[in-house]
């Protein structure tokens, strides 16, 4: 289960019902082609992306055992938090196909902070294709969500993953536990990136 940044941002008021609405209103077809909010309808679609162990072992906040069932609660779930604009699940869908990948972005308004987490299809791994999807990604939640401080976590053995959030830019800020939905834990590395950074590192 996601843990709000270590770093703690003081939202105003008006920030803080900013950022509820713009996760409650946000439209995943600007963040690209064959974005969509999960539903239940997708849950079939979902469940046969995870059940690849691949996609889903490196993943802590994914509901453990994975069942149709569960994968219904998780998206069920994250219906409930876009309504109170406290988090999205955007599928990546190729023409009402199987599911691609996934983005689940944790939103804490009174803190104008987000965490991102998800997960491509194998054989979409390694090929660069998880990287830019992840630049385009955070650069869409600081852009359409309006935070100011995104935070990433991988598993201290997720070797590719550290890489990868490396490259981007994000600053390690030591270890945490990250919280599954079972009860137990995972020691994972930390990262977070302020959007001033975010902006000063990208090009003109």
């Amino acid at each position: 289960m996601a843990a709000p940044p270590k770093t703690v941002l003081d939202a105003s008021a008006a920030e803080e019902k900013a950022i509820r609405e713009a996760v409650r209103n946000a439209d995943p077809a600007t963040l690209g082609t064959g974005r969509v909010l999960a539903t239940e309808a997708h849950a079939g679609a979902a469940f046969d992306l995870l059940a690849d162990p691949a996609v889903s072992e490196p993943i802590y906040a994914l509901p453990k055992p994975l069942t149709l069932a569960s994968v219904k609660a998780w998206i069920a779930d994250a219906e409930a938090a876009r309504e109170r604009g406290e988090g999205l699940l955007i599928l990546t869908m190729v023409e009402s196909g199987p599911v691609m990948g996934y983005a689940k972005i944790t939103v804490w308004p009174d803190r104008a902070s987000a965490e991102l987490g998800g997960a491509l299809r194998t054989s979409l791994q390694g090929g660069g294709a998880g990287g830019a999807g992840a630049a385009h990604t955070i650069a869409w939640i600081f852009k359409t969500l309006k935070v100011r401080l995104i935070c990433l976590t991988a598993a201290t053995d997720n070797i590719r993953s550290a890489k990868l959030i490396d490259r981007m830019g994000f600053k390690r800020k030591g270890e945490r536990d990250a919280l599954r939905p079972d009860g137990t834990t995972r020691r994972s590395i930390y990262w977070e990136l302020t959007r001033d950074e975010w902006e000063d590192a990208s090009p003109r």
